[in-house]
């Protein structure tokens, strides 16, 4: 079954926008890997999109209007077109280094992966929003992730010094390492893509 037209938009921006950003080899060998197993769709939920408080601050963060790369203008004006079927969920477990006010003062959106709006396990593809000032919890995972920033923001990899992307910078991380982000006095906006593996 062919992905809906917002979702299907979204992705092929998605897709060229990390790969123009990218400059770390292993992410561009990453995001080459995603943008492969993504010829074969998953299943698409049905769930109604839901939203959270702080997708209040969506309309600054995520403002195309504010981008000078094509690529990003293009790919914030269709991250707008399907954010509406986006559920907008908090972090669960640990919260450890985290803003005391964290609950409510951010919000991820899985697009694709495990519970996302495409139900996958080999790719996936996410949002997140931190209001300002806003520290999230260190964490880790198996998978690799290449992260694409819309806005400033700092961001941190094991036990090494704080860096800022900026708007348009992309980074990688490799599998397992402990990372984290925090906001300044405007709200951080990123996608995260993890190649969680290969499909069966």
């Amino acid at each position: 079954m062919p992905r809906p037209a917002a979702l299907q938009n979204f992705l092929e921006a998605a897709l060229t926008a990390f790969a123009v950003r990218a400059t770390d080899a292993r992410a561009q060998a990453s995001i080459s890997a995603c943008a492969r197993a993504l010829g074969r769709p998953g299943d698409i939920s049905d769930t109604p999109g839901a939203r959270l408080p702080v997708c209040a601050e969506l309309a600054a963060a995520a403002d195309p209007a504010r981008m000078t790369d094509p690529a990003l203008e293009t790919l914030l004006q269709a991250f707008h077109a399907l954010e509406p079927h986006l559920t907008w969920t908090r972090r669960q477990g640990d919260m450890t280094h985290a803003s005391a006010n964290i609950a409510e003062g951010h919000a991820n959106a899985l697009i694709l992966g495990p519970g996302g709006l495409e139900r996958r396990a080999d790719v996936w593809l996410g949002a997140s929003l931190l209001a300002p000032y806003m520290r999230y919890p260190d964490h880790s995972h198996p998978p690799e992730e290449t992260y694409l920033v819309l806005t400033d923001g700092a961001f941190r990899q094991g036990e090494g010094a704080w860096f800022t992307p900026g708007p348009g910078g992309s980074f990688y991380n490799p599998p397992h390492i402990l990372h984290a982000m925090r906001s300044f006095n405007t709200p951080l906006f990123a996608f995260w893509l993890l190649r969680a593996g290969d499909p069966a």
